[in-house]
C-alpha cells in the first residue's frame, strides 16, 4: 500500500487539517463575541402591528441559533414608513452585527426610486431575509357604499395612511393608473390605530398585508370587512377562496387610464408588486463583517425551521414562508436595475396626488384594575367597563409611574388601579399612571 506521501496528498490531509481547524476557530470566534452582547431588533414601525409582532415572535427563537446564545431585544423607531428605522441601522446603530433592521419591504424602493429622506444604499446593505413572501389586501367596511373593486371607480372611498407605504403606494397607483377614487386620510402612526378609526366609522378602506389585516381586524372580519381585491404576483389560496380577485386581472384596457398603455400600466404593477414579495425583510448594516453576516444569516433561515418558533407564529395565526438573505438581495439588484425612465415614472405614480387630510389622534383615557401582564410589563391589561382592554408599553416611549413616582412596567402587579392613557385599545401606551 502506497504511502499518502507517495500519492501526493500529504499537503491535502494538511490543508483540510487546517480548514477544520480554521472554521472551529471562527466558530468559536463568533460565539465568543455574541455570548457578551444584547442584540436588538429595530423595527420601523410602531407596536402591535404586523412588523412589530413578527420581529418580537423572531426576537424570542433567533437567539438560540446564533452563535453564543445572545439575548435578543426589540425597539421601535418608527418613521417614514420604515426610512428612519433603516437610517438607523446604516448610519447610527454598530455595524458589528449587534443590531438588525425590521424594516418595511417598501424601504428599498424609497432610495432606489430616489426619494428624500433615505441615507443608504439597499444593494450594499446586508439582507438576512424574510419571514414571509406577503400578500396585500385593500378591504373596506362593510358600511362604506362599495362593495367591490370597480365600484371604486365611481365612488370615493375614505382610507387610513401611516406615510409612504403600502397604505398609500396601492391606493395612489390605482388613483393615478386606473382613476380609482380613494381619498387618503394620513397621520396615523400605524395599523392598531388605523383598525381603530375602522372600527369607529372614521375610515372606510385600508391597504394592508394580509397576514395583519385578518388578525386586527379581528374574529368579526368577515362580517365587518370586504376584501377588494389582493396585491400580489400570486394568489394566496385564502383570499382565491373568498372570491377576491387580483389587481393584475383589472389591469386591463377597459381600466387604465386613456393616456397610458395597458403594457406600461402592467409594467409598473409588477414593479411594485416585485417589491411586496419581499414580505417582512430583515437588515443589518453594510460594514457588518462577512463572518457575521453569514452567520446571521443561517440563524435567520435555521429560525424558520425551528419547531418553537413556528408554533409560537402558528400560535398568532401569523404566516412563515420564508425568503432567504442572497433572495432579497438579487431582487432588491433587480429591481435596482430597472430603466431610470420607468422608476421615475413609478416614482410619481406611487405619490397621492389630492389634498391628504391630516388626522389628530386623539388620546383616551381608560381606567381599572389590572387584571394581566405579559412579557415583563410590555403589555398590560386592565378591566374597562366591564372588557379586558390591554395596552402596549414601551421601555423607552411609555412614561410609567405608581402612586406618583416614576417606575418600571415590571412593577405593574394584577389588582392595582391603573390608568392607560393612549389612543385606543391594543395601541401602546403614551402614559400608565397606577396605584399601588
Amino acid at each position: 500500500m502506497k504511502s499518502l506521501k507517495a500519492l501526493g496528498i500529504t499537503g491535502l490531509v494538511g490543508a483540510v487539517g487546517l480548514a477544520v481547524s480554521g472554521g472551529a476557530a471562527q466558530a468559536d470566534a463568533l460565539s465568543d463575541f455574541y455570548k457578551k452582547v444584547r442584540m436588538r431588533i429595530v423595527v420601523g414601525s410602531t407596536s402591535g402591528g404586523g412588523y412589530d409582532t413578527y420581529a418580537r415572535t423572531l426576537a424570542r427563537h433567533i437567539g438560540r441559533n446564533i452563535p453564543g446564545n445572545p439575548s435578543v431585544l426589540v425597539q421601535n423607531r418608527p418613521g417614514a414608513g420604515g426610512v428612519v428605522a433603516t437610517n438607523y441601522i446604516s448610519n447610527v446603530a454598530p455595524q458589528d452585527g449587534t443590531y438588525i433592521g425590521a424594516v418595511q419591504r417598501t424601504v428599498p424602493m424609497d432610495q432606489i426610486m430616489g426619494f428624500k429622506g433615505p441615507q443608504f444604499d439597499p444593494i450594499k446593505m446586508h439582507w438576512l431575509g424574510s419571514i414571509t413572501n406577503e400578500a396585500g389586501v385593500i378591504a373596506v367596511t362593510k358600511k362604506a357604499k362599495v362593495n367591490k373593486l370597480q365600484d371604486v371607480f365611481e365612488h370615493p372611498v375614505i382610507a387610513g395612511s401611516t406615510g409612504p407605504s403600502d397604505s398609500e403606494i396601492y391606493p395612489a397607483l390605482l388613483n393615478n393608473v386606473m382613476g380609482a377614487k380613494f381619498k387618503l386620510i394620513a397621520g396615523y402612526p400605524g395599523s392598531a390605530e388605523i383598525h381603530l378609526a375602522l372600527q369607529r366609522g372614521e375610515l372606510e378602506a385600508y391597504s394592508q398585508s394580509w397576514s395583519s389585516f385578518r388578525i386586527q381586524a379581528g374574529p368579526k372580519m368577515k362580517e365587518n370587512f370586504i376584501p377588494l381585491v389582493q396585491m400580489s404576483l400570486k394568489p394566496l389560496d385564502e383570499m382565491s377562496k373568498m372570491g377576491v380577485p387580483m389587481i393584475l386581472d383589472f389591469v386591463d384596457r377597459k381600466h387604465v387610464l386613456p393616456e397610458y398603455s395597458v403594457e406600461d400600466a402592467k409594467t409598473w404593477w409588477k414593479l411594485m408588486l416585485t417589491a411586496k414579495a419581499m414580505g417582512r425583510p430583515y437588515v443589518v448594516g453594510a460594514k457588518v463583517p462577512a463572518d457575521r453576516v453569514k452567520a446571521l444569516r443561517k440563524a435567520f433561515m435555521d429560525t424558520m425551521k425551528d419547531p418553537k418558533f413556528l408554533a409560537d407564529a402558528e400560535k398568532q395565526r401569523r404566516d412563515v414562508s420564508p425568503i432567504n438573505g442572497e433572495e432579497v438581495q438579487q431582487m432588491i439588484a433587480d429591481l435596482a436595475k430597472a430603466p431610470k425612465a420607468t422608476m421615475e415614472k413609478v416614482k410619481d405614480l406611487i405619490k397621492y396626488k389630492g389634498e391628504i387630510k391630516k388626522v389628530t389622534i386623539t388620546l383616551a383615557k381608560h381606567t381599572g384594575k389590572v387584571t394581566g401582564t405579559k412579557k415583563g410589563g410590555r403589555t398590560i391589561s386592565i378591566s374597562y367597563q366591564g372588557k379586558d382592554v390591554s395596552a402596549k408599553v414601551s421601555g423607552s416611549r411609555t412614561k410609567v409611574t405608581i402612586g406618583g413616582k416614576k417606575a418600571s412596567r415590571k412593577a405593574i402587579k394584577v389588582g392595582m388601579t391603573c390608568t392607560f392613557t393612549y389612543s385606543g385599545p391594543g395601541a401602546e401606551a403614551k402614559n400608565i399612571d397606577c396605584k399601588g
